[in-house]
């Protein structure tokens, strides 16, 4: 007996479930990191060339809004990081039951949101 398909599918009111959203930010976190790159690299550059433009970049760095943007760089790179050792994980066929996916995607997105927030208050 032949199924019956959907037809359209409306993106906005499928329920992902949790591990979904971790693989998918791993990859938006990834891209992320991929495309600044160039840009994070000229700012060192930059901050490394003399006392006199270290001190500009310094200056930029106290304003609120650049101190966000780093921040969200902040949480890019340790998602990226600890998704990626979740993924790691699941090549290793560790971690594969629905259970043990939901806890690590769970562990993922405290323990990035946590580190964010510690390191970011460090910094800030």
């Amino acid at each position: 007996m032949p199924t019956s398909r959907p037809k359209h599918l409306n993106l906005m009111q499928i329920r992902l479930p949790l591990p979904a959203f971790v693989s998918i930010l791993h990859r938006i976190s990834g891209a992320i990191l991929f495309l600044l790159l160039p840009f994070l690299l000229w700012l060192l550059g930059g901050s490394l060339e003399s006392a006199a433009s270290f001190n500009v970049f310094k200056g930029w760095m106290n304003h609120w809004v650049i101190k966000i943007v780093l921040l969200g760089l902040l949480w890019a790179y340790l998602h990226h990081f600890c998704a990626g050792i979740r993924h790691l994980a699941l090549d290793l066929h560790m971690g594969l039951e629905l259970q043990t996916a939901r806890a690590t995607s769970y562990a993922v997105f405290g323990a990035s949101l946590l580190l964010t927030a510690v390191i970011g208050g460090l910094l800030w």
